[in-house]
């Protein structure tokens, strides 16, 4: 049986998901760097790379997008939409264009409780879009 290397992948199988994921994620030119040397939205992007490395099923992102440029936010935004069919993706987010975009179950906690959880299109219906996003 051959050695396994990242996430269950085999040395043969590795390099190439590694470099499909850093063209994917954009930081192709950074292969080479070490992770304390990116920037603080480059780390993001990593971190986020690896968790979708290998197919992982089940994702669990806490702010993903937190300290992204607008543009790096959309973008990660789009590949999550992009990600989203095959896996799990649990998130936190104080960005509630976030959680409009990307949840198909929102739940919304105060306070350390849950206050309501549902879509988007039924939290807008029961609070309205400017309240939901501002409470």
């Amino acid at each position: 049986m051959g050695e396994v290397l990242l996430k269950g992948l085999s040395c043969q199988k590795c390099p190439e998901e590694v470099k499909q994921m850093l063209h994917i994620i954009g930081l192709e030119d950074k292969w080479n760097s070490r992770s304390r040397f990116l920037s603080w939205g480059m780390r993001r992007k990593l971190s986020i790379g690896i968790a979708l490395i290998a197919g992982s099923k089940v994702l669990i992102l806490d702010e993903p997008t937190s300290g992204m440029d607008a543009i790096s936010r959309r973008a990660i935004w789009d590949l999550l939409q992009q990600q989203k069919s095959n896996r799990t993706i649990v998130l936190t987010t104080h960005f509630m264009d976030e959680a409009d975009l990307l949840g198909d179950r929102i739940p919304i906690m105060a306070e350390g409780e849950l206050q309501c959880c549902g879509s988007s299109l039924f939290l807008k219906q029961k609070y309205g879009p400017q309240k939901m996003f501002t409470e």
